[in-house]
């Protein structure tokens, strides 16, 4: 699917206007601070449920507002929509008209990916975020992997709760157990789908790095010693999760590296190649999702001309090109897309000026 056409109330400084898309290429102009992110803040809300500018909701709604809406029409002629009041924290969430129970039943029918100047410190700060993408990736192109995402995260919890409550041994062993089935089923079909990742992620290293794209390796870590059982790491690191209080091996502490001569990729590649290899592992993603039909991604990327001089952007048009999902990306000058737009008149350029966006005629 791709969006039509977004409206929105009270969000951010955006004015309101309906706002109606090109199907495929997008290209969105605007100083600093004129709502240009806000824009792609606003799609990303619909497919997550969160912003990925802060984790404060209320700076979300415009000033001296309550509530703000996001509303879009799909390809399909679907209408999905958000709502959420920052004062309740009350969030309403309707597909078609019919009010739905879970942010996964909005998002299931949306995938939304995006690449930001913040994307660098996120990725590759740490595993959290690691996590997430690759989540984010199986939860629309395994279709059961959500079910046993949330049959896990359930035991773990119990679990959690059980150490930390010094819950009676048999129970407590009852409830380990259960832990190591569910870890094992969300670890192989994580498994399952990096091979699958890998693979289709060498294709586009190739696009966006064809230098150095037979030298990075990917190395999976489930979440525990892969030589051994995760029963006997858990049996042997008992006392050691007791005085912790939570569980330190299972499905829930996987991780995802990326190498580069035997070390971290972040340490190696200078600012401009890290933005386009996040723009590999994006592109990829986006390709195995469509792959499987269930949805047509939508790839967001925020100030496409930081880090990335002529050459790459380029590189970036060239592979653009070869995906087929709906592409929405900002500039602060229309100079720096002159290696991105088309030839052709495939595509909707707008103008964004204190959040009043309006369509560019070329």
């Amino acid at each position: 699917m791709s969006v039509v056409s977004l409206i929105t109330q009270n969000f951010r400084n955006l004015s309101g206007k309906k706002i109606v898309f090109h199907p495929d290429l997008n290209f969105i102009i605007g100083d600093n601070g004129s709502g240009k992110s806000s824009l792609l803040e606003a799609l990303f809300y619909l497919g997550h449920g969160k912003s990925f500018r802060t984790t404060k909701t209320e700076s979300l709604v415009s000033f001296s507002h309550e509530q703000f809406v996001a509303n879009i029409t799909d390809s399909q002629d679907r209408r999905m929509g958000i709502s959420r009041n920052v004062l309740t924290s009350q969030t309403e969430i309707k597909v078609d008209g019919e009010r739905q129970s879970r942010l996964s039943d909005l998002a299931k029918n949306i995938a939304v990916q995006i690449v930001t100047p913040e994307s660098f410190k996120l990725f590759f700060g740490g595993p959290k975020e690691r996590r997430r993408f690759i989540d984010l990736g199986l939860f629309h192109v395994k279709h059961d992997f959500a079910k046993q995402w949330r049959d896990f995260s359930k035991v773990l919890k119990q679990r959690n709760a059980g150490i930390r409550n010094l819950m009676d041994p048999g129970l407590r062993r009852y409830w380990t157990e259960l832990f190591c089935q569910h870890s094992i089923t969300v670890a192989d079909s994580r498994q399952e789908y990096i091979n699958e990742f890998v693979n289709e992620l060498n294709v586009w290293l190739g696009l966006l790095l064809p230098s150095i794209a037979d030298e990075i390796t990917v190395q999976y870590s489930r979440g525990w010693n892969k030589k051994r059982e995760l029963l006997d790491v858990l049996n042997e690191n008992e006392d050691k999760e007791l005085k912790y209080g939570s569980s330190l091996y299972g499905a829930h502490k996987f991780d995802v590296k990326f190498i580069l001569h035997k070390n971290p990729i972040d340490f190696q590649l200078s600012r401009g190649q890290q933005k386009l290899f996040l723009l590999a592992l994006t592109f990829a993603q986006a390709k195995l999702i469509e792959k499987v039909k269930r949805v047509k991604p939508i790839l967001l990327i925020d100030d496409i001309g930081a880090e990335l001089d002529t050459g790459s952007r380029a590189l970036v048009s060239d592979a653009i090109k070869e995906l087929n999902c709906q592409v929405i990306l900002t500039a602060i000058d229309k100079l720096v897309l002159v290696p991105l737009v088309p030839d052709d008149e495939n595509y909707q350029m707008f103008h964004v000026e204190h959040g009043e966006i309006s369509a560019m005629s070329e």
